[in-house]
């Protein structure tokens, strides 16, 4: 593998950053590098407004901490080959151009977009920074969840992005050919790792909760074990929301310290 293929790289459609954005950046990063053990740099340059804090874990770029001024929260960025032809086909979906496309420095081009129902993402056209180099693993991005009353907001990411959900999978969004993407490239051994899981498994980008909360995005992180990572967050500050086990997780969702939510997530499979 050469570096540019060794390195993760996300198809159009595929769900690939998470970023924070908090009244105090330098407390998050307190919170976050005690919880995930993340280390942070700031990539702006020094002469530059404002920070944009990259979390890293091994050296590999995980998520983002960016100063904010409204309510606390985390952000799912979608990746996409065009900004802005994408940010038109969400107009055409029935979908709004919140923050129109622009560049954000030399690392790649975004807009903030809402689905029908007023759900927030960004979008990601992927210069020099590709997107999240490591992921489900203990204080890594795990997923991002659309949380919605209303499933039929799928057929609007479906005509922006391709997304597939199964009725029969329920739960889980896929990007047909994903999972071939990544043996190709990151992950050659993902199809025998998951050979218990569902089928189309190795495709799934996103994962779908049908539920009456406010309808929006919310992001999840791997950890090793919930009850241990939500007593760390608790003396760190946070607070829990809610807690819940499936039959392939053990979850909590917490607020941080600022009020930002997000789920932290334990991977137990069920015996085979």
């Amino acid at each position: 593998m050469n570096d540019e293929t060794s390195r993760r790289h996300y198809p159009h459609g595929v769900p690939s950053w998470v970023d924070t954005e908090q009244p105090d950046p330098e407390a998050a990063a307190q919170f976050y590098g005690a919880l995930f053990a993340w280390e942070v740099h700031d990539a702006m340059p020094p002469d530059a407004p404002g920070s944009y804090l990259i979390a890293t874990l091994d050296g590999q770029d995980v998520a983002a901490i960016a100063p904010g001024t409204g309510a606390p929260a985390w952000n799912t960025y979608i990746a996409c080959d065009d900004a802005d032809a994408t940010a038109l086909a969400v107009q055409r979906a029935g979908g709004s151009v919140v923050d129109p496309p622009q560049d954000a420095g030399p690392g790649g081009r975004t807009a903030t977009c809402a689905d029908p129902q007023g759900s927030r993402f960004r979008l990601w056209q992927a210069r020099r920074r590709l997107g999240a180099q490591l992921a489900n693993v203990p204080g890594a991005w795990n997923f991002s969840d659309l949380h919605t009353a209303d499933p039929s907001v799928l057929d609007f990411y479906a005509s922006v992005f391709g997304w597939v959900h199964d009725e029969s999978a329920a739960g889980m969004i896929r990007v047909p050919g994903y999972g071939e993407h990544l043996a190709a490239t990151v992950d050659p051994d993902i199809h025998e790792r998951q050979r218990f899981a569902p089928e189309g498994f190795a495709d799934v980008v996103a994962g779908l909760a049908v539920t009456d909360d406010r309808p929006g995005w919310q992001v999840r992180f791997t950890v090793a074990d919930r009850d241990d990572s939500v007593a760390a967050a608790e003396r760190l500050g946070a607070t829990v929301v809610s807690s819940a086990d499936t039959e392939w997780t053990r979850e909590a969702v917490i607020a941080d310290p600022q009020g930002a939510q997000l789920t932290l997530s334990q991977f137990t499979p069920p015996a085979t």
